[in-house]
């Protein structure tokens, strides 16, 4: 009988709906990690209370199990009283503590992944149990119930178990020996395991003298026969001198087997012969049924940890205990692991700053909110690992100074998932053998990408079946698509939370969906039938090619007959053909990916890494009424996610996944985008969608492309776009790939700061026109802006300042950078708080400036003491030939000694009023204008009151003069002033 028929689990195949309406372990959600199977009033209760007492862990009265077996319990302790000298020998020996060293290094070592969070995460400083569920073969082998997450927390305690007591006598008072710890994949188990491994090294699990870990996956990949003993001084050389005591009764092994998936197991006795001799060469599969049979060892305890697929593959008389892992089924738990994993001091990459810690408690708080009002996030972080990449996404986007090539967001995501798949094949018992992840590309990416295409997150039954299950003929396929669903289905879809949709399913996290409909798009798997059908012919004809072509090589040299060259070369000319068709293909990807990359409709939205950022923490107000008509739904990250993808690292990685992506076709992808996406670039792209194609750029990692790409870009507006630490690196190293000079670089209301300027320091050296315009650029910016006016390669000519606190330190630092800068031609210090002193320290060093044209010095609170000395100095400079003075606080006498300057015979203009002299100034509507946009950020009482005075003023020199023209000047002018004011009073300007 087939596997697929065998299966008492498989759901009806029109039946998606009971699949995935409970997440990995939503039967067991209280964090209990402590159970007692004993009963009261015996010595085992003693025990119980001695664990306590050591422990210090309070067990909650409802929660203990009341069972038989005292009298075994009774033997036990006589037999390890009896036994206590050789035991304290054995534990004490300096093997077992070699080999206790030896393994908490090994386990205590963290991925390539973990270390991005500095030193201090160690598997000890982080690391919050999952929890634990106990099962049984019926439950395991009975179709899942129709649970939705909202009653996911309503289960029975008494099921839940802690790590430390699986080894507990049953229901029926029995030693457990054989434990089968099982869960789907990213609920926790190989973290599970090792902490337990590391929690033994230390001492914290005291119950086993010996702890032996074999990786499946390991002695997969071996047949050869070996003996017990000889495997594990192969695998452990420090203990071969405890190896011979193995039989002892009174030593506690325990053996640890993790990942069963990867051995296939035969417990029949013809498939398997039947072995106790530890000495005994046999297969490591065979040593391992036997071990499971307590045939071998016998008294030693095993621990197995497993994917659900393959539970069945042990019978149930050879295991004592099912366990569930059922991850972060509690959202205590889960904000637990955040509080730990983001207050590390270790976390912002820099040391515990005050404000950094501030930063990290800040982004604690908003995600626990989140999580306490967005039931989507908190279904996600059921799943441990989920609970890392919101971690690790977090970092990324509030910790990362530098951006080096491995920091990427799709090198994240990419990393992620290796480390949940880790190149592991679907079903080791399939001929295949393809990969997990290759599989999920094909199906679950076809779906990501069918929903991309029509623009939904919401899935129902009907899309399932047919990105799942139209495609199915052969047996094989039907159990790849059992064992899926079984172990993988439920780490990327899981039912949608909000009201009206929960017989619908949504990505475990959103971004997730633009991954794989990304990779889906980039692997080709995105073909026509014709397409497909091609491909095997071509495969197929190319390889009968080779074939054919020697023997006509032969033939042709014995009977020269012309048509057998002809013949040679038709044979060719389908897979020249087919070639042609796929670059044509790798023409669609980038056309695809420019398309995506550049719609309109996303022009206005937030950019992408401000989306990511609210779709983790939430966005704070108040919540969207369930009437209220949803948002479209956004894919933006879909093509960022292709270029990242066709980087050279996580093509390396997909690789070691299953999923090959060829430099070749990598390099023609690139060089078909080279005439789309470029191209689309030049048109103007609004600040948030220019962030993103600078973030595209980056996630590319293709220098060579990225300087062809930037070199076409000579003005860069971000204003607006909250420019992170994140952000500003991204554009510094994306701008860093050339060195061509930038017309005008916008970062007007961007939230820069002293950080800020730092990073982007290389790219601001090389900007003619700076917009650094309502940043709360204080003094010490400007510490930082004198350093780049006084760089000799520095080319700023225009520099805005305006709405800055600069203040008077802050002058004092622009004073030294006029008094040295030779590139410098326009200078705004609108409304920065200069007040008197820092005008004259900037009077001060004018005269050592040679090359400034215009200053401007409007709204500072000017008197007449500060406006007429540096009109003083402007008229001895060479070059300064306009002086912003308006809105300041100059009397009666200063706008008469003001008002008397020519430029030709001062050569300097002022410009303070709207008038000049009996005339309208030429300036009158650069002035309304330049309050006009800067409304929003002064004081409107001052504006209104020095807007009244600047119509005063027009009165009075319309009043003055007897020409119609210019009367006719005045009065536009003055009604302008008069619309402003009316518009202040009513709050509509």
């Amino acid at each position: 009988m087939s596997r697929a028929m065998q299966c008492q689990s498989c759901l009806p195949w029109g039946s998606w709906k009971q699949l995935c309406l409970s997440l990995p372990g939503s039967r067991g959600t209280r964090s209990i990690y402590l159970h007692a199977a004993l009963v009261p009033g015996t010595a085992s209760s003693y025990v119980l209370r001695k664990i306590l007492r050591t422990s210090s862990i309070s067990l909650p009265r409802g929660c203990v199990r009341y069972q038989g077996g005292s009298q075994e319990h009774s033997v036990q302790r006589s037999s390890s009283r009896h036994g206590l000298s050789q035991l304290r020998n054995v534990a004490s020996s300096d093997a077992i503590k070699k080999h206790q060293k030896s393994l908490s290094a090994w386990f205590s070592h963290q991925p390539n992944e973990e270390r991005q969070f500095g030193p201090s995460f160690s598997l000890d400083a982080v690391h919050v149990d999952p929890v634990i569920r106990e099962s049984s073969l019926e439950e395991i082998l009975k179709p899942s119930p129709d649970l939705t997450i909202q009653n996911q927390l309503q289960q029975p305690c008494s099921q839940v178990i802690s790590l430390q007591n699986l080894f507990d006598v049953d229901a029926c008072g029995r030693q457990v020996k054989n434990v089968v710890l099982y869960g789907t994949v990213g609920t926790g188990k190989s973290t599970l395991i090792k902490k337990m491994v590391v929690d033994w090294c230390h001492g914290r699990l005291p119950r086993f003298e010996l702890v032996i870990p074999f990786s499946c996956e390991d002695l997969s990949h071996s047949h050869a026969p070996i003996s017990l003993r000889r495997l594990i001084t192969k695998k452990y050389q420090h203990l071969r001198d405890v190896v011979p005591m193995l039989g002892a009764a009174n030593l506690k092994v325990l053996f640890i087997l993790n990942g069963l998936e990867r051995l296939n197991l035969d417990f029949r006795l013809a498939g398997t012969e039947l072995c106790c001799d530890p000495n005994e060469p046999v297969p490591p599969s065979a040593i391992v049924v036997n071990l499971l049979r307590k045939y071998l060892l016998p008294e030693a305890s095993i621990i197995v940890t497993t994917r659900p697929s393959a539970v069945r593959r042990i019978p149930g008389k050879y295991v004592g205990r099912y366990a569930e892992i059922c991850g972060f089924s509690d959202t205590n738990l889960q904000k637990l692991y955040f509080q730990m994993r983001l207050s590390q001091p270790g976390c912002n990459g820099e040391g515990s700053a005050g404000s950094s810690s501030g930063e990290q408690e800040n982004l604690v708080e908003m995600l626990s909110r989140n999580l306490e009002r967005h039931n989507q996030i908190a279904a996600a972080c059921f799943l441990p690992s989920y609970c890392w990449l919101v971690c690790t996404t977090l970092h990324f986007l509030y910790f990362t100074k530098t951006v080096p090539p491995s920091q990427t967001l799709t090198g994240i995501y990419t990393s992620f998932l290796r480390l949940n798949f880790s190149g592991e094949v679907l079903d080791s018992t399939d001929p295949t053998n393809i990969s997990m992840m290759k599989y999920v590309a094909k199906t679950v990416g076809k779906l990501a990408y069918e929903g991309v295409v029509s623009r939904k997150t919401c899935f129902s039954e009907d899309d399932l079946q047919q990105c799942f299950e139209v495609e199915m003929k052969t047996e094989s396929e039907l159990n790849l698509l059992e064992v899926f669903r079984s172990d993988v289905f439920r780490f990327f879809l899981t039912p949608c939370v909000q009201p009206g949709k929960e017989h619908t399913f949504v990505f475990t996290i959103p971004a997730m969906q633009e991954y794989l409909a990304a990779l889906y798009v980039v692997l080709g798997e995105k073909k026509t039938l014709a397409q497909r059908v091609g491909k095997e012919l071509s495969e197929v004809i190319g390889k009968v090619s080779e074939d054919v072509a020697v023997v006509l090589n032969i033939i042709s040299k014995v009977l020269p007959l012309r048509f057998l060259p002809v013949l040679f070369n038709l044979l060719k000319i389908f897979p020249r053909y087919f070639s042609r068709l796929s670059g044509k293909d790798r023409d669609a990807i980038a056309h695809t990916m420019a398309e995506e990359l550049f719609k309109e409709e996303d022009y206005y939205n937030d950019d992408v890494l401000d989306q990511i950022n609210s779709s983790i923490l939430g966005v704070e107000g108040p919540m969207r009424h369930p009437d209220e008509a949803p948002d479209d739904e956004v894919f933006e990250l879909f093509p960022i996610f292709m270029g990242g993808i066709l980087s050279r690292r996580n093509r390396a990685i997909l690789e070691q996944l299953g999923c090959s992506i060829k430099n070749l076709a990598a390099f023609e992808i690139a060089k078909a985008m080279k005439k789309t996406v470029i191209r689309n670039s030049r048109k103007g792209l609004p600040p948030s969608e220019l962030m993103d194609y600078l973030f595209f750029l980056h996630e590319f990692q293709n220098e060579r492309f990225t300087a062809e790409a930037i070199r076409s870009l000579r003005t860069v507006n971000l204003s607006s776009v909250k420019m992170t630490p994140l952000k500003c690196s991204v554009l510094a190293s994306v701008m860093g790939t050339t060195c061509h000079e930038v017309e005008e670089l916008n970062l007007t209301s961007c939230n820069l700061d002293t950080s800020s300027l730092k990073i982007l320091f290389p790219v601001l050296l090389r900007c003619k026109a700076l917009h650094l315009q309502l940043n709360s650029l204080g003094s010490d910016a400007c510490k930082d802006i004198r350093d780049l006016l006084l760089h000799d390669k520095c080319v700023v000519s225009n520099l805005r300042l305006a709405n800055n606190p600069v203040g008077e330190q802050g002058a004092q630092y622009l004073a030294e950078a006029l008094a040295g800068n030779r590139s410098l031609t326009h200078l705004s210090l609108l409304h920065t708080a200069l007040g008197d002193w820092g005008a004259e320290v900037i009077a001060q060093h004018l005269d050592k400036n040679q090359h400034l044209q215009e200053l401007n010095l409007g709204y500072n609170s000017l008197t007449d003491t500060g406006a007429l000395h540096v009109v003083e100095v402007a008229k001895r400079h060479a070059t300064l030939d306009k002086v912003h003075l308006y809105f300041n606080d100059i009397s009666e006498d200063g706008k008469r000694a003001l008002h008397s300057l020519r430029m030709d015979r001062d050569g300097v203009r002022a410009l303070v009023f709207l008038t000049a002299g009996t005339d309208v100034s030429d300036y009158w509507s650069n002035i309304l204008n330049v309050v006009q946009r800067n409304l929003p950020f002064w004081d409107r009482e001052r504006v209104r009151q020095h807007l009244a005075l600047l119509l005063q003023d027009l009165e009075s020199s319309r009043r003055q003069t007897a020409n119609p023209w210019r009367k006719a000047k005045f009065l536009r002018v003055e009604s302008e002033v008069k619309k402003m004011l009316g518009k202040l009073q009513h709050g509509t300007l």
